[in-house]
């Protein structure tokens, strides 16, 4: 039977002919909590884009409720004639559809708000990611090119 040549050897051989630090790879603590700091930074400003807009849904929709009883109340007073009770009826019914249309469009804005500053949080945060990475990588870069120039010092 033919048997698999073992390349455990010869691959260990080779990695340790041209030695690597890979240290540089690693984060370390200051790295590790540079990233925490910007994760709870971003996390505190997406929480303050959130609350804000829960707010201003609170007020909107607390005002909204408002109105209506408002408008109930006038609807339930007693009227003198039957055809009274209709034309309140038909105001109401009226200024309430005004009122749906008018406080959809503001709850729309406000998700559009909410919307508009997510994405440019998540851009900026994609810059800074990107700025960072950028950083890691021309670092690990210089490390390899050091440790190669190093390598081929010695084998000469």
């Amino acid at each position: 039977m033919a048997k698999t040549q073992d390349f455990t050897k010869m691959v260990q051989d080779m990695l340790a002919a041209f030695p690597v630090d890979l240290s540089s790879f690693q984060l370390d603590n200051s790295a590790a909590s540079e990233a925490f700091k910007n994760q709870a930074a971003l996390s505190e400003k997406l929480s303050k884009v959130v609350l804000e807009a829960a707010a201003k849904s609170n007020e909107l929709s607390s005002k909204w409720t408002k109105d209506t009883l408002t408008k109930l109340g006038t609807l339930t007073t007693v009227k003198s004639e039957p055809a009274d009770y209709t034309k309140a009826l038909t105001d109401f019914a009226s200024t309430s559809a005004e009122a749906a249309s008018e406080n959809l469009a503001a709850y729309a804005e406000i998700a559009k708000k909410v919307q508009m500053e997510t994405v440019e949080l998540m851009l900026a945060a994609g810059k800074d990611l990107q700025a960072e990475a950028t950083a890691v990588v021309k670092k690990a870069t210089d490390d390899a090119t050091a440790a190669a120039k190093k390598a081929t010092a010695a084998s000469k």
